[in-house]
């Protein structure tokens, strides 16, 4: 058996180099406040930092210097984090949720249906209508197919906006529908 005795080296999420690790003879270096402080040599921009308790920390490595910063770079990259979760939290998402039913269904089951479609539509969800056909059902799609089509979209027309009319996909008539923007 062959067995690894050492875990694997742990990834760092960031790419930034700091303090130690920036390589570069001469910097441009800028200050904890966000004031330009002029060009130092690595050594000097280093000490500069240390004396404040700060990081220096390589903001842009194609500039000619490279362009440096004073900050705290731990708290930098909470910040950070804290700003990506912030945006995640604003994203909406919308799902597609779907419906189905056949050429037979009756009426009450067909309303229930509907009021299902509309509290999708109300969560601000787009919503899939399928009518599947079994066997010689299919020969009633461009009759019974339709018309229960078109019903649901005449039911819907105040909350809901037709993305994609009623069409075939084999044996099932689809039809997606999806919420009325509030602009």
């Amino acid at each position: 058996m062959n067995r690894r005795s050492k875990q694997a080296p742990v990834q760092r999420d960031d790419k930034a180099v700091i303090n130690d690790k920036i390589r570069h003879e001469r910097v441009r270096l800028i200050g904890a406040d966000g004031e330009q402080l002029g060009i130092f040599t690595s050594k000097d921009a280093l000490e500069k930092a240390y004396d404040e308790g700060l990081d220096l920390v390589e903001v842009s490595a194609n500039a000619s210097p490279p362009v440096c910063r004073i900050m705290n770079y731990d708290k930098f990259r909470y910040e950070q984090k804290k700003k990506q979760q912030e945006a995640k939290k604003k994203q909406t998402t919308v799902e597609t949720k779907e419906i189905k039913f056949r050429p037979k269904t009756e009426e009450h089951d067909l309303n229930f249906k509907i009021k299902n479609i509309r509290k999708f539509l109300a969560q601000k969800n787009k919503v899939k209508i399928t009518m599947r056909f079994r066997g010689r059902e299919i020969v009633y799609s461009q009759s019974i197919g339709m018309e229960a089509m078109q019903k649901i979209a005449e039911e819907l027309e105040d909350e809901a906006i037709i993305l994609a009319p009623p069409r075939m996909e084999g044996r099932q008539m689809v039809m997606f529908v999806g919420p009325k923007t509030s602009a």
